[in-house]
């Protein structure tokens, strides 16, 4: 794996080291979760002891390593809630931190152990503050660091408050999407340091920003690198996408195929963005799916829309209520993305006051989205 994630480009020199001296196996959990496409939730429980050459081939694999369902709450729907990430991603975000030498990292989300673990090996374990907020988690995880002979601190708390005692950090790294940057994380950088953090809104959640600290008192400044998608830091998780519980009180044909709301992930960032507390969902029914798959759409205050995909410029495909016409903003933004020339994540970038204010722009920080 080493050897394919370092010639894809991947892996730089400077981390080869430590993903040597912590492979990914020995920091995954005797108990995963499988993909399953005949399991309701789409998972199944795989155990090593059970089915050791399955679990050694999932465990060693450029791909994502399920830990836990549902916040470990039994007969829970199946949704992933902890995850040991992509191998190539990890080596791509710890690239993006750019650390030297003696640089402090506090690392938001301990999960398996598996980060903090590489960035112990890269900068030496009293460096390293990593935090978890799940205790089974994070307990786990510092059995798996011990047994490894890896001990960073190791705190069972929120991450979104940072770790005063062991502040100021030269970097911070988050392996979990927050909708806005803590203003304790700022406060707890040095000025010039650096946070890398997947970031996202609840109608996209796609972005993974590194954000420079300014001096104190002034601004942050920093750029989307790329597009990924993790687990939301369970304080800023958005609400899922629900059927709407009142009648519509508008009824009218789409001005846009609802395809084109996602025609691609970069699309999907811009409406995030200029549609604020939107989320959507599928809905069918099983008698006739193709006729009505729908979108739809909430924004967690009142108001709702749903459109249909097939016939979507016929009277009654779309519906809405409420004191937003969601679906209608959903078609200025994408109009909005169109005319600025399909801009791609990566020219979006965002400013942090001192006092926690977010705002988000297009190319550079003058040029603000609204």
């Amino acid at each position: 794996m080493l050897a394919q994630l370092t010639e894809a480009g991947d892996l730089g020199e400077e981390w080869r080291g430590a993903f040597e001296c912590a492979p990914r196996s020995a920091f995954i959990p005797d108990e995963v979760w499988a993909p399953d496409e005949d399991s309701p939730s789409g998972f199944r429980l795989l155990r090593k002891a059970d089915e050791p050459d399955q679990w050694e081939e999932l465990a060693n694999s450029n791909g994502v390593v399920v830990t836990q369902l549902d916040d470990g709450i039994p007969d829970g729907p199946g949704v992933p809630t902890s995850s040991a990430s992509l191998p190539a991603l990890v080596a791509g975000m710890l690239g993006h931190l750019d650390v030297a030498d003696g640089h402090t990292v506090m690392d938001v989300g301990t999960g398996t152990g598996w980060t903090a673990a590489l960035l112990s090996a890269r900068l030496g374990e009293s460096n390293v503050t990593t935090i978890e907020v799940d205790p089974a988690v994070g307990h786990a995880a510092r059995k798996s660091l011990s047994a490894a002979g890896c001990k960073p601190v190791s705190v069972i708390g929120d991450g979104l408050a940072g770790w005063l005692p062991s502040a100021p950090f030269d970097r911070i790294h988050s392996t979990a999407a927050v909708q806005r940057v803590p203003r304790a994380w700022i406060e707890q950088t040095r000025p010039s340091g650096v946070i890398v953090t997947p970031w996202g809104t609840p109608y996209a959640n796609a972005g993974l920003l590194r954000l420079e600290v300014g001096e104190k008192g002034g601004p942050s400044h920093g750029r989307f690198m790329e597009s990924v998608s993790f687990m939301w830091v369970r304080a800023q998780r958005p609400q899922e996408a629900a059927r709407p519980e009142t009648a519509p009180d508008s009824r009218g044909a789409s001005r846009m195929d609802p395809e084109l709301a996602n025609e691609s992930v970069h699309a999907a960032f811009a409406v995030g963005l200029l549609v604020p507390g939107a989320r959507y969902m599928h809905t069918w029914d099983e008698q006739d799916p193709a006729l009505t798959y729908r979108m739809q759409l909430t924004d967690g205050r009142g108001s709702w829309a749903s459109v249909r995909y097939k016939e979507w410029d016929d009277e009654g495909a779309v519906q809405q209520a409420g004191p937003r016409r969601l679906w209608d903003e959903i078609t200025r933004a994408r109009l909005w993305w169109l005319e600025e020339g399909k801009p791609e994540l990566t020219r979006f970038g965002v400013t942090v006051t001192a006092d926690g204010d977010q705002a988000v722009w297009l190319d550079t920080p003058d040029n603000p989205v609204n």
